[in-house]
């Protein structure tokens, strides 16, 4: 299945150079949609012609992000040079606590297949 999402300009850069290999998300009833094998085509939103296509190769639902970046290594975030309060902090000015607090979090690892 072909799922669609959009990125801000440097996770969608680091995700096309392989750095970035963990894709960040609410639980939400879209992303509860996604199965591992499922391909994601995401567009960078201040070019929407810039697209990568990447296969879900896995996914890792946590209660917060808080607990995410604590079991995952900050490389595959390509955030090295965060801290954890740091990473969420970044994450909250995306998604609400409450949000969290409603959906959870979904680490989505994705292989890069294609970028246009």
């Amino acid at each position: 299945m072909l799922h669609h999402m959009r990125l801000y300009d440097q996770p969608f850069t680091s995700m096309a150079l392989g750095k970035k290999t963990v894709e960040v998300r609410l639980y939400d009833d879209k992303r509860r949609r996604i199965k591992e094998g499922d391909s994601i085509e995401f567009t960078k939103l201040s070019q929407p012609s810039d697209q990568l296509l990447v296969e879900v190769t896995e996914l890792n639902v946590f209660p917060t992000f808080k607990a995410m970046y604590e079991s995952l290594p900050a490389a595959c975030f390509d955030a090295e040079h965060k801290t954890i309060e740091e990473m969420v902090a970044s994450t909250y000015t995306i998604y609400t606590p409450q949000q969290e607090q409603k959906w959870g979090t979904v680490a989505i690892t994705v292989k890069v297949i294609q970028h246009e």
